[in-house]
C-alpha cells in the first residue's frame, strides 16, 4: 500500500516516512485516532514501506552513509523523492498487495463461536482468512462492526487474548524471513484483556531485534499506563473536509457539490461519508429511529415509546451505542439550527429536512439536560445494564423535556 492510497493525513504520512528513511525506527508506535480517521491505513502503508526491498525502511544496513559537509550522515541509498517509499513492483510489495508476507503480522478483536470447543482461546489465526477477505475487499477503512459481522459474531464482546500476545510473541522472535523488518500490526489494541496487556507489555520490554510494532487504537486511555509509556504515540486527527471531498469526488463518482454536503456531515470520518452514500444505511436507520422517538416525546405516546424501546434494545451492545452517540449529535445539530448559520451545520438533506421542524424545541431550556440524558443512557449501555429499562426510562425522560420546552413556546 502506498502513502498516497491513505485519504488526507499528508502531515502525519510525512512524518512516518521521515522516521523509515532516517533508518532510526522506534521500536512501537501507537497510530491514535478514530477507524475513519485512517490509522490503520497509515499503519498498513508504514508496513509496506518498512518491508518493501526498494524503500530505505526495509532494513537500515543494507543503507550505505557518507559524511556531508556539517559532518552528518547522508543516505546514497535512493534518491530523496523516492524515500520512504513502497515501489509497488518487488517481490515483497507483490506479496503486500494481497497482504500475505511472512514478516507481517496482523493481530486483532476476536470473539469464540459456538463452533470453537470450551477450551479453545481464539487467536487472529482462526479467523485470519476472514480478515485478508475483509481488507481486500473494503480496504483499510474498516470498523468494528464491520469486523464483527465478517467473523460471523452475534453478541459476543471482541477482545484480544493473552493467546494473542502469546502468539505474536513467539511469531516475532522468529528471525525474518525475507531479511528485513519484522512488523506486527495490532488493530484496537485497547482491546487487550488484562492478561493480554500483561503478556504484551514483556513483549515491548524485551523487543527482538529488527521487530516493529505498530498499535492502532481508538481510546488510548483504555491501555495500560505501562504500555503507553514504552510506546512512541502519534495523533491521527480528523481527514480534512478538502480531503474528504476529493475522495469522494474521485473514488465514489458524486459530483462536487453533493461532495461538500457529504464531506461536512462526515465530521472528518471516511466510514461515515461512505455510509451515508448507501440507500440502506445504518446511519439513516438511526435517523429514522431519532424522528420516531422525538414525535413520540412531542405527542407523549407512551405505547410507541414502549414499542421503540423494544426495537432497540434487540439491537447488538456496540450498535445501540452507535445510535446514543448519533441521537447526541442530532440533538446538537438541532440546537445550533436556532442560529441561523448554515456554516455550522453538519448535516445531510434528510438530517435537515426534520431540523427545520423540530430544532425549535431543542434550546437554552433543555438542550442541556437532554445532553445529560442521552450521556447516562450511553454509560449505562456500556455498564450492561438491561437494555429495555434504559430506553423505555430514557424516552419517557425526554418526553419530559420535550413537553416542557413545547408550553414555554407556546406561551
Amino acid at each position: 500500500m502506498k502513502w498516497n492510497e491513505v485519504i488526507g493525513q499528508e502531515e502525519v504520512a510525512d512524518r512516518l516516512k521521515a522516521m523509515v528513511c532516517s533508518g532510526r525506527m522506534p521500536h512501537a508506535l501507537m497510530l491514535c485516532g478514530n477507524t475513519g480517521h485512517g490509522a490503520l491505513a497509515l499503519a498498513m502503508a508504514l508496513a509496506s514501506a518498512l518491508l518493501c526491498q526498494n524503500s530505505n525502511g526495509r532494513k537500515k544496513a543494507a543503507t550505505t552513509t557518507s559524511l556531508g559537509m556539517f559532518g552528518e550522515e547522508e543516505d546514497s541509498n535512493s534518491a530523496a523523492s523516492q524515500c520512504g517509499d513502497p515501489c509497488g513492483v518487488c517481490p515483497q510489495c507483490a506479496m503486500l498487495k494481497q497482504w500475505h508476507h511472512p514478516d507481517l503480522h496482523f493481530s486483532f478483536p476476536t470473539v469464540k463461536l459456538p463452533s470453537m470447543s470450551t477450551e479453545h482461546k481464539p487467536v487472529s489465526d482462526d479467523f485470519i482468512s476472514n480478515w485478508n477477505e475483509l481488507i481486500n475487499r473494503e480496504g483499510p477503512y474498516i470498523s468494528l462492526e464491520q469486523w464483527m459481522e465478517q467473523m460471523g459474531a452475534t453478541t459476543q464482546q471482541a477482545i484480544i487474548t493473552a493467546g494473542e500476545s502469546d502468539a505474536l510473541t513467539r511469531k516475532t522472535a522468529i528471525k525474518s524471513s525475507q531479511g528485513g523488518y519484522k512488523v506486527g500490526i495490532i488493530w484496537l489494541a485497547e482491546l487487550m484483556n488484562e492478561s493480554s496487556a500483561n503478556k504484551f507489555l514483556k513483549t515491548l520490554e524485551e523487543p527482538s531485534d529488527d521487530t516493529i510494532f505498530i498499535l492502532v487504537v481508538e481510546r488510548p486511555e483504555l491501555l495500560l499506563k505501562t504500555i503507553r509509556s514504552r510506546v512512541q504515540r502519534i495523533d491521527i486527527p480528523r481527514i480534512s473536509q478538502e480531503a474528504l471531498q476529493a475522495a469522494l469526488t474521485e473514488q465514489q463518482g458524486i459530483d462536487s457539490s453533493m461532495a461538500l454536503k457529504i464531506a461536512r456531515a462526515a465530521e472528518g470520518n471516511w466510514n461515515n461519508a461512505v455510509e451515508m452514500l448507501k440507500p440502506e444505511s445504518e446511519q439513516k436507520m438511526f435517523l429514522d429511529l431519532f424522528i420516531m422517538i422525538m414525535r413520540q416525546a412531542y405527542t407523549s405516546d407512551v405505547r410507541g415509546m414502549k414499542k421503540w424501546s423494544d426495537t432497540v434494545a434487540a439491537f447488538g451492545r456496540e450498535q445501540q451505542k452507535r445510535m446514543l452517540q448519533y441521537f447526541m449529535r442530532m440533538v446538537r445539530e438541532a440546537f445550533i439550527s436556532n442560529f441561523k448559520e448554515p456554516a455550522l451545520s453538519y448535516m445531510t438533506v434528510e438530517e435537515e429536512e426534520f431540523i427545520k421542524k423540530f430544532g425549535q424545541f431543542v434550546n437554552e431550556i433543555n438542550i442541556i439536560e437532554i445532553n445529560e440524558l442521552l450521556e447516562l443512557a450511553l454509560r449505562d449501555i456500556s455498564q450492561n445494564t438491561y437494555q429495555k429499562v434504559v430506553f423505555f426510562d430514557t424516552a419517557l425522560h425526554l418526553t419530559v423535556l420535550i413537553q416542557r420546552n413545547k408550553r414555554a413556546i407556546k406561551k
